[in-house]
């Protein structure tokens, strides 16, 4: 065999040995820096089911990505803080979950870093995206439907409270931006369901009391407690230790009511939109623009029922919500 031809075959060995080395020196080296961003300590299973989507989309921990955590206990001011220090880091995407506050803050601190919204209850009107299929601007994420799914919260406790004429709806009127829709679509429901709506307002823990006994007073023969992450998610214990106490059945935006007491509750799953969001982070960290990614609306709702609660006012549970219910508390 000529020489020329050896060294031929020995240079093109070594080239294909040395391919795979080449490739895995241009791999991105990057690590991406995600930043969460709650306005309470992480719900359970929500933090999980975030890592868990980006999981399902190839990414591994510590080795595509870290993720900065931070949470406010409610505290408004505190969120904007917590905002501003992940900006500042800076993170790569900006994921805010827990509400109003949450994501405002989210807004005010960039307006550059592409933030996801975790179940926002009404984007639009809020004003954070122009519109749910184009969102504009850095902003993107899942929604809630919370101003739709009250009619479905108002028909559940119809059901269960079937000779009630008055409910009363429990609103912060510091959000009256916000809830003026859903107070509207409630009406529009009650109408159908031939009810009257009794709207008692709440801005302070201290009103709690007061509220009640006007609702009794009334003659209000149920309760529809608002979604509130700054007033009544703060003081569940108190708001479901009144409910019982006046014997007032109650439906509730989330599910850590009727874990505290409360008789039930109908909302989305804020896991699976946790989930959800690894979608965004996904096509934004491959080069998509959050305004080109349209905003997603909840697909899961769970829907919980506190028996012993229903018991103790004395209420006997359609046997049908009890079959379809996702969780009978006992």
């Amino acid at each position: 065999m000529r020489l020329h031809s050896v060294r031929g075959m020995v240079t093109l060995a070594l080239a294909l040995l040395l391919a795979p080395l080449a490739t895995d020196a241009q791999q991105p080296t990057k690590v991406f820096r995600l930043g969460l961003l709650y306005g309470s300590s992480p719900l359970p299973g929500t933090a999980e089911a975030f890592r868990q989507g980006l999981r399902e989309f190839g990414y591994v921990e510590g080795q595509h990505f870290v993720i900065e955590q931070r949470w406010a206990e409610r505290s408004e001011e505190r969120l904007r803080e917590l905002a501003t220090e992940l900006v500042q880091l800076p993170v790569d995407v900006l994921v805010a979950q827990g509400g109003l506050y949450t994501l405002r803050a989210a807004k005010d601190a960039t307006r550059t870093i592409p933030i996801v919204m975790v179940g926002a209850s009404d984007p639009v009107g809020q004003g954070f995206v122009a519109s749910l299929a184009h969102p504009g601007g850095n902003i993107t994420g899942t929604s809630s439907l919370q101003a739709d799914v009250d009619g479905k919260r108002l028909e559940l406790l119809k059901e269960v409270v079937p000779h009630a004429s008055r409910i009363a709806v429990l609103v912060n009127p510091a959000l009256a931006t916000i809830q003026q829709r859903r107070v509207d679509n409630l009406v529009a429901a009650s109408r159908l369901l031939g009810v009257e709506l009794q709207v008692v307002e709440v801005r302070r823990a201290d009103e709690f009391a007061g509220a009640f006994a006007a609702m009794r007073t009334a003659g209000a023969g149920a309760l529809l407690v608002m979604t509130d992450p700054l007033v009544f998610d703060r003081h569940v214990g108190d708001m479901t230790a009144l409910a019982r106490q006046h014997q007032v059945p109650a439906i509730y935006p989330w599910r850590w009511f009727p874990e505290a007491g409360g008789l039930m509750s109908y909302a989305p799953n804020l896991p699976d939109m946790s989930r959800r969001a690894a979608y965004y982070v996904d096509r934004i960290l491959q080069g998509t623009k959050p305004a080109d990614l349209p905003v997603e609306q909840a697909s899961k709702f769970e829907f919980v029922i506190n028996l012993k609660t229903a018991q103790a006012l004395g209420l006997t549970m359609p046997p049908h919500l009890l079959m379809v219910a996702d969780e009978v508390l006992k």
